[in-house]
């Protein structure tokens, strides 16, 4: 049973680089196909998991030793925390009261033509009053609730690649 879950560690970065592009997808089909335009947060999530997404795929191309194996699950790992921290602000800011929401802010556009890049990215982590909205919900989670579930999913992935990279000791050996 153990040798059906223990697929190599290739495996299981490339599998991890899919999930984030079917993330990447679904966020592209929610923002393109729905119409529901994604707030400073949300974009901050997607560049998340492209990161994420990109370390597992680097990891899968090049197939690294145990070392590089170690190396490549905890960045991935620490790239996707951040990711659910940024899920979890997220998620908190749409648990607020109404009185103590933050104000909108401007569009990422126009933040990006007028203001100083560092004031930008502080703009895009802190999130706006637009990032209260819950636009779309399932099974009462809302999108970046969801989100952080897929956050946490991708770190356990990452962090296992530690425990899949071992050799596995046939029994009595």
């Amino acid at each position: 049973m153990l040798e059906l879950i223990r697929f190599n560690s290739r495996i299981w970065f490339f599998t991890g680089s899919l999930a984030c592009a079917g993330l990447l997808a679904m966020g592209a089909y929610f923002q393109f196909v729905d119409g529901l335009e994604p707030c400073p947060l949300c974009i901050s999530q997607r560049i998340a998991i492209l990161l994420t997404g990109l370390c597992f795929l680097t990891a899968a191309i090049h197939n690294p030793k145990p070392v590089g194996i170690k190396a490549y699950a905890i960045t991935g790992a620490v790239i996707a925390l951040c990711g659910g921290a940024i899920s979890a602000r997220h998620v908190w800011l749409q648990h607020l009261p109404p009185d103590q929401v933050p104000e909108c802010g401007p569009g990422l556009e126009y933040m990006l033509q007028n203001f100083p890049l560092s004031d930008t990215l502080k703009l895009m982590l802190s999130g706006t009053g637009d990032c209260a909205e819950v636009n779309w919900s399932m099974l009462g989670l809302s999108m970046p609730a969801w989100t952080l579930v897929a956050f946490l999913m991708l770190t356990s992935l990452s962090l296992l690649q530690i425990w899949v990279s071992k050799p596995i000791n046939p029994a009595g050996q």
